[in-house]
């Protein structure tokens, strides 16, 4: 039985996903790092491992259930626990209006921001519920604006966060949150500025890029140790909550547990 606290994170090869995992690393954290690319997966893996962590490395497509599944069989058959998932795989595409979208985009962002909570949480609830463990889903503010070119992305968030609801009246024994991790300076932010030029109102379009031009984009480490936090500590009272990163209640113990940087 492994002895250190067991967490799952998705879309761990880069962005937001890699930052949790380092945090997590540096808290000495066993890690089981998801993403459907290994790209840069490895590479995650090397800097949990060198921070103080525990890394494994599993390729897998959140939105097939399946691959959930053998992710968490892995986990389990590697360190016999799971202590936390953390859902924060996600996709933004397609930019569009609704009359003009891809179809198969459009259910795709579902598959992958909706059903793949779903996956991992359904694949890994046995193992949670032993360690009366953590849930956390990565929301948006989008879960809660009507944006124009961005009907998928909204609906799956706004669904998610209900979705969370749901479960935390169903596993009372489990603390399950989703969290907005504002705006964050990802390659999905680089994505809309180049998409929303031809698919946003041009508005819509030149308030993304100037969040880029004033710097008012948040690194990824910045929400990602809140996010680290909540998985590991979150208190029970958190279950069914949909909570910003920088919320004193959660910012302050994360920078208390972590300190300033991942890296000293």
């Amino acid at each position: 039985m492994n002895d250190t606290p067991v967490v799952i994170v998705t879309g761990a090869s880069r962005g937001l996903g890699a930052a949790v995992a380092h945090w997590l690393g540096k808290a000495a954290a066993t890690v089981t790092l998801v993403a459907r690319s290994e790209e840069n997966l490895d590479e995650t893996g090397d800097t949990v491992r060198r921070l103080g962590g525990k890394p494994l490395v599993c390729r897998a497509d959140v939105s097939q259930y399946d691959a959930c599944r053998d992710a968490v069989d892995k986990t389990l058959d590697r360190f016999g626990r799971i202590d936390a998932v953390v859902n924060n795989a996600a996709v933004v595409q397609p930019i569009s209006a609704v009359a003009q979208s891809d179809p198969a985009e459009w259910r795709y962002n579902l598959e992958v921001n909706l059903l793949g909570p779903y996956n991992l949480i359904r694949a890994s609830a046995d193992a949670l519920r032993r360690q009366k463990g953590r849930v956390v889903n990565v929301s948006s503010g989008a879960a809660n604006l009507a944006l124009e070119s961005m009907s998928a992305y909204c609906t799956g968030k706004a669904a998610l966060n209900h979705f969370t609801r749901v479960l935390a009246v169903e596993e009372p024994e489990l603390t399950a949150l989703t969290v907005r991790p504002g705006v964050v300076d990802t390659d999905m932010q680089t994505y809309i500025r180049q998409e929303g030029r031809q698919a946003m109102p041009s508005g819509q379009a030149d308030f993304y890029r100037q969040l880029k031009v004033r710097g008012e984009l948040e690194p990824a480490e910045v929400p990602a140790r809140s996010i680290a936090w909540l998985g590991l500590y979150a208190p029970r009272e958190f279950s069914g909550k949909f909570l910003d990163y920088d919320d004193p209640l959660i910012g302050g113990p994360a920078l208390k547990v972590f300190g300033e940087r991942v890296t000293d």
